[in-house]
């Protein structure tokens, strides 16, 4: 039951990290070996194919900026599989502190589409980060600034 779940979430998540990086990469359970660890030989182990290089890999592989496409495609992947299998219920709000300071500009593009596609049918993405490119390419903004007495909040819409 646990892996039939999980494969339904890694499935929702190829989609996402597909969209993200352009088809170059594709998420699927590992394939399990004689030599795998417990974890591994359960299904709960993730493989990554780069169409790239027609190679099949484990995510362990991935650079920075890419584990963190990987992350982040899981999560959304997660949040699918959760509406489309609880009966009214979903999952409206996501927060994502940093890790896009690991992405290149192109991936970071690709992130903040996505993103962006996710807003405009009505969920509400939260992003803590201090990469000047999101600050340009998101509408709206909560500005926390730091000062001895204290930190202050204050919104800024439509940069």
């Amino acid at each position: 039951m646990q892996s039939a779940g999980f494969a339904r979430i890694v499935e929702a998540a190829d989609v996402r990290l597909g969209d993200m990086t352009g088809g170059r990469f594709s998420l699927a359970p590992h394939e399990a070996q004689a030599d795998d660890d417990k974890r591994m030989k359960h299904g709960l182990s993730l493989d990554v194919l780069d169409r790239y290089t027609g190679r099949r890999r484990s995510v362990k592989t991935l650079s920075g900026g890419e584990s963190f496409l990987a992350s982040l495609a899981l999560a959304l992947g997660l949040s699918d599989t959760v509406t489309e299998n609880a009966g009214g219920v979903a999952i409206e709000t996501l927060f994502i502190d940093e890790g896009f300071g690991t992405l290149d500009p192109e991936a970071l593009q690709g992130a903040v589409e996505l993103l962006q596609g996710l807003t405009a049918n009505g969920k509400l993405i939260g992003i803590i980060s201090h990469r000047e490119e999101l600050k340009q390419a998101l509408p709206r903004q909560l500005i926390v600034e730091k000062s001895r007495h204290g930190s202050r909040v204050r919104v800024e819409t439509d940069i």
